[in-house]
């Protein structure tokens, strides 16, 4: 018979294994544009590439879906935990970790999805407002000083694993975060050899079919 322990960590799974598996960009271009976002630009099924691409209009569908099911989700795994014996912080970064993982390779988009910062920054608001408070402001002072999403993106993702070591006491939760912000630098790779070569694209408010950061 499975444990209590055990049923906890595979209803999480399975939960933000579907949720994160959905993805706005993907499907706010199919339904109102009837195209898909991974044909154009960076083919990176972002919130940034969808802008660029399209413009505003479908953009509060794309935020819509990515920030509901994270919440959905961790919440779910909050409410969850307490079954499994945790603190309610591991439901939280599990899911939260699930959904992540889940957005950037969606099973039922062939595994070719975003890059998981509107997840990310939904999570850290979700754990702790002093995380979400840490990784936003850094996001947004590195975004606004050098006009690098990927670079505002990255440093978001090392906040959040920090804040959370600091302002979270439970250690499972602080290795999901560490796990969790490493998956974003790793889907962060390409933008990173970018940013050395000094090839990066900046942030334009313009609709432009340009690279990738998110």
């Amino acid at each position: 018979m499975m444990s209590d322990q055990m049923l906890f960590l595979f209803i999480t799974a399975v939960e933000a294994y579907l949720l994160g598996s959905l993805n706005g960009a993907i499907i706010a271009s199919k339904n109102v544009f009837k195209k898909d976002i991974r044909d154009f630009g960076s083919g990176n099924a972002g919130l940034t590439n969808f802008h660029r691409t399209f413009g505003a209009k479908g953009l509060l569908i794309v935020v819509a879906v990515d920030v509901l099911k994270t919440v959905i989700a961790t919440l779910v795994g909050k409410w969850l935990a307490g079954f499994g014996g945790y603190d309610g912080s591991v439901g939280i970064m599990l899911a939260g970790f699930g959904v992540g993982l889940r957005h950037a390779y969606p099973v039922y988009y062939h595994f070719h999805g975003g890059k998981g910062i509107l997840t990310g920054g939904t999570l850290a608001w979700v754990i702790d407002w002093r995380v979400g408070l840490c990784a936003w402001s850094m996001f947004l002072i590195f975004v606004i000083f050098t006009q690098y999403v990927s670079l505002g993106s990255i440093a978001a993702a090392i906040a959040l694993a920090t804040a959370v070591c600091i302002f979270v006491p439970s250690p499972a939760a602080k290795i999901l975060a560490i796990i969790s912000a490493l998956l974003i630098i790793f889907a962060h790779r390409e933008n990173i050899k970018r940013l050395r070569n000094g090839t990066e694209s900046k942030l334009s408010l313009g609709k432009s079919a340009n690279r990738d950061d998110t």
